[in-house]
């Protein structure tokens, strides 16, 4: 009979206990890459941000292997089917062209992500430059960027997009151009806002009084420090542009047909309402889906990088 004390015995324990969890973790290829990632292993820790980030993946697969996963080409015509439901030949039915629409939908998220994220990259680039300039410079710089942007959002953002695209005329690159200048003012202002509060920073008053060079501060200083909400914006707001390019499709001033835009695909079901329901009812659940997803896994995000609400545990 052993004559460890009881409480030894159970530090033993619980320390072995310990060793054996970590050895699994160490065993474990997914745990080890999770670990190397805090962050990601924060979001998929949580239920709601692991859903998120699934959602994510297949929409980022849809677009990395639309040609190999889809089944027909997204122009293919079968007239024969056309404006049937689902079936063995098309899982998710046809439209009035005999366009398989799962094909349609796959090739879609290509056209999702390729207005999305060049429109958000080009307002975050331009919002970040515009509001450290702002910010730093301040005095009669500040305000006449202050009334720029205060000028751009007192216009509705999608009044301000039919305007200048009816003026352009529809295409891709005007999409993203126009969404890029409307969601510029947003970022401007918050990067602004970050670079008062970070020029203030005792650090900051150092660097100058050690001779450091105005360029110096500014990007080797302030702009490391600013650039992590604004990513995390970037992430919040690739849904909503993926949901207003699809609005603006849907009203003629976005892609133009047959490019398989997901707006595209429910306005040319909308006017077939009547004789099938199926293309605006997968057009719609895809993007309502793709957008709850990529608004989980961003709330989650910000939720695991921003300090003050690391211990929520909510989601």
């Amino acid at each position: 009979m052993s004559c460890t004390p009881t409480w030894i015995r159970a530090f033993n324990w619980d320390e072995s206990e310990d060793n054996m969890e970590f050895r699994a973790r160490r065993t474990n290829r997914l745990q080890r890459f999770l670990d190397r990632i805090p962050v990601l292993g924060d979001v998929l820790s949580r239920p709601l941000g692991a859903l998120g980030f699934f959602i994510v993946l297949v929409f980022m697969l849809m677009v990395v292997l639309a040609p190999a996963l889809a089944p027909y080409s997204f122009a293919e015509q079968d007239i024969p089917s056309m404006l049937q439901g689902p079936s063995g030949a098309h899982w998710l039915g046809t439209d009035h062209l005999g366009r398989d629409l799962l094909s349609r939908l796959m090739y879609g998220a290509r056209i999702a992500l390729g207005v999305a994220l060049p429109a958000v990259s080009v307002a975050l680039v331009a919002g970040l430059a515009l509001g450290l300039i702002a910010g730093y410079a301040g005095g009669i710089v500040d305000d006449v960027a202050l009334i720029i942007f205060d000028s751009i959002q007192a216009f509705p953002s999608v009044i301000l997009a039919l305007a200048i695209l009816a003026l352009l005329g529809p295409s891709l690159i005007n999409v993203v151009l126009v969404i890029g200048l409307t969601w510029t003012p947003g970022y401007a202002r918050i990067a602004r806002a970050q670079v008062l509060t970070t020029k203030q920073e005792p650090y900051i008053e150092v660097e100058r009084s050690l001779g450091a060079t105005q360029a110096r501060i500014l990007f080797f200083h302030i702009l490391p420090n600013i650039v992590a909400p604004l990513l995390i914006l970037a992430a919040m707001d690739l849904p909503v542009v993926i949901t207003f390019e699809a609005g603006l499709s849907f009203l003629g001033l976005g892609v133009r047909p047959p490019t398989p835009s997901w707006g595209v695909i429910l306005a040319e079901g909308f006017n077939f309402i009547r004789q099938t329901p199926w293309p605006i009812t997968w057009a719609g659940l895809t993007l309502i889906v793709t957008t709850l997803g990529f608004t989980l896994f961003g709330e989650t995000l910000r939720d695991a990088l921003d300090p003050r609400l690391s211990g929520t545990r909510g989601i």
